[in-house]
């Protein structure tokens, strides 16, 4: 199985005549992903490579039953697009917009919480389920197969461009990944670390989870708890980056606004050591993710080709 896409996914992608999204359009009908519908408001009646382009979320909706939507607006929209989305009961949002407005970003993050509405991002690539070839955002690229195969491996990342080099840790170790999410690099985002490990318990197909980590909030931190209290029971696999952190000035921030140490919030070092008590496999090297990964899962020493 997977988490949060597959098979019944059917999917819009809101400001779709943009130049960034006709990109990731163009890669995700290649990859075998459905979109049933593109959303930009005056360019009703329009196709992006055979998908139909309505002016409202409500239009496309009516129409093609869509459950989930992927938006690739300028900052200036966001918020207004993912109101939109919620409004008209889509229940799974990608934010791929990075810079959003903070004070709109926690007005979006409060309305889908209040709506039970599922927020992968802001500023994510998204989320791909290899095995029904299925992705949301511009994850993988033109080609999403060099790093995500079908397995039993859940990956989560902080960084968009490690999501892919995670993935391809796991299939270097001889395994693949049920769903590989990266969870957007700003300090405020939908959906934790946290909240996917106990979507990632709950599936069958995901025996043991991959997570990078980078300096900043304290997810880690929170993701630790859940293990103590018995709310994530698989094997955790966690690399966390940006020891040289450490002896930077408190309030510095590494290339994204989530990454930001603040007194002992954010620590790398601190991240581990929360996460080794808690039980998971904290590796000091990126590499011995494959290692690991082989002894805990039983794999056989060799690399995937």
């Amino acid at each position: 199985m997977s988490i949060l896409i597959n098979q019944n996914t059917r999917l819009a992608v809101q400001g779709i005549t943009g130049r960034e999204a006709s990109m990731i359009v163009s890669h995700t009908l290649t990859y075998g992903t459905n979109i049933f519908a593109g959303i930009t408001p005056g360019k009703g009646g329009q196709h992006v490579q055979g998908v139909p382009v309505y002016d409202t979320v409500a239009e496309a909706v009516k129409k093609h039953d869509i459950n989930a939507s992927l938006i690739v607006v300028p900052p200036a929209f966001a918020l207004d697009a993912v109101l939109e989305a919620i409004s008209n009961g889509i229940k799974l949002i990608v934010v791929t917009t990075e810079n959003i407005p903070q004070h709109d970003a926690v007005k979006l993050l409060y309305a889908a919480r209040k709506e039970n509405v599922t927020i992968i991002g802001p500023n994510t690539v998204g989320m791909i389920n290899p095995k029904d070839r299925i992705k949301m955002g511009s994850i993988g690229g033109d080609r999403p197969e060099r790093c995500f195969v079908p397995g039993n491996v859940g990956v989560i990342s902080r960084s968009g461009g490690m999501t892919a080099e995670t993935s391809w840790m796991v299939k270097r170790a001889g395994f693949g990944v049920t769903t590989s999410i990266g969870i957007g690099g700003d300090s405020l985002i939908g959906t934790t670390i946290k909240d996917l490990l106990v979507l990632f318990e709950k599936d069958d197909d995901t025996e043991a989870v991959v997570t990078f980590s980078e300096p900043g909030t304290s997810f880690e931190e929170d993701a630790a708890q859940l293990l103590k209290e018995g709310g994530f029971t698989k094997p955790l696999i966690s690399f966390v980056a940006g020891k040289f952190t450490e002896s930077m000035p408190e309030g510095t921030v590494f290339g994204h606004a989530g990454a930001m140490i603040s007194g002992n919030t954010g620590r790398p070092s601190l991240k581990m050591k929360a996460l080794k008590d808690s039980g998971a496999h904290v590796v000091e090297k990126y590499d011995d993710i494959i290692s690991v990964l082989q002894t805990v899962l039983g794999a056989k020493v060799g690399e995937v080709k």
